[in-house]
């Protein structure tokens, strides 16, 4: 048995109208037109769809199980069609976003809400991984958006917008001895000599070296797994402060601090998108976005 969008239509219009004529009139049909659509949905499927015994068409109790369904398919069928009109005025089928681990996050996730909302069928990848990796994926078209914290220096093949800006400071655990880090620590250089928990790739191509400082390093993919080790005193990082100060309040970890200079490296985060690649409609409304609320 095969239910049609037209059956399924037909169907819904006379349980809401009440009746043949009604339903008729909804659809610009003549009434036995309606009459005989519903006769042949009933006669494949078996069993009657409303007791015509009556003068309104009242549905039986197989039909009003089928309503819910028959109301989801429609509204699916819907926004399909909505959907399929989009794709033909430049709305890409995936948006794909990533974010550099430990940057803030709080607009882009608004921006994509709402565009979500507006395109209820757009799908939308959204990563979360080391920085260097991130804008590997930008470069291999991978990502049409990222959101990573860089110095002013960008590439010439990025195009970007400044969103918000990121304070990156040194710290290591506060009950924990860290591993090679002296213990009369006075001067930015003496970290040189003690092990570095750096959230990037396997391999050294780091997006950032003003961030780096030791020789000996350990990577890792996050944010999270660099602090829990930053608390176990396997290493010192430099790390987005607003990722560690609920640890730093708690006591878990401290903020170095140096007498040569004040402890922190501050770097803008960018929205960043690819010159050479054209920016399609969901990609474009969440950079609006973006650029509007960061004003």
């Amino acid at each position: 048995m095969s239910l049609s969008s037209d059956g399924i239509e037909l169907f819904l219009a006379v349980v809401d109208h009440g009746s043949f004529s009604g339903a008729a009139r909804a659809l610009r049909r003549v009434p036995s037109a309606v009459s005989m659509g519903i006769a042949n949905i009933e006669a494949e499927l078996g069993y009657p769809l409303f007791d015509r015994s009556r003068r309104e068409a009242v549905p039986t109790p197989q039909a009003l199980a089928l309503v819910p369904h028959a109301r989801s398919v429609v509204s699916r069928l819907r926004l399909l069609q909505v959907h399929a009109v989009e794709l033909s005025q430049d709305l890409e089928s995936t948006l794909t976003v990533a974010v550099a681990s430990g940057v803030p996050d709080q607009d882009l996730l608004e921006a994509l809400a709402r565009v979500g909302c507006r395109y209820p069928l757009l799908r939308v990848n959204l990563l979360r991984m080391p920085q260097d990796q991130v804008r590997e994926m930008l470069h291999q078209e991978r990502a049409d958006l990222v959101l990573l914290a860089v110095s002013p220096d960008v590439d010439r093949e990025e195009a970007f917008t400044n969103v918000t800006d990121v304070l990156f400071v040194a710290v290591a655990s506060a009950t924990a001895d860290t591993h090679g880090l002296p213990a009369d620590l006075r001067r930015l250089e003496d970290l040189g000599a003690s092990r570095q928990i750096v959230v990037a790739g396997p391999d050294d191509a780091v997006a950032e070296r003003r961030l780096l400082v030791s020789d000996a390093r350990w990577h890792v993919d996050s944010v999270e797994a660099a602090l829990g080790l930053v608390e176990r005193g396997a290493g010192w990082a430099n790390l987005p402060l607003g990722a560690v100060q609920v640890a730093v309040s708690a006591g878990r970890v401290r903020v170095l601090e140096f007498d040569n200079l004040r402890n922190g490296v501050a770097m803008p985060v960018y929205l960043v998108w690819l010159r050479r690649k054209p920016v399609r409609r969901a990609a474009g409304e969440v950079i609006g976005l973006m650029c509007r609320d960061h004003r």
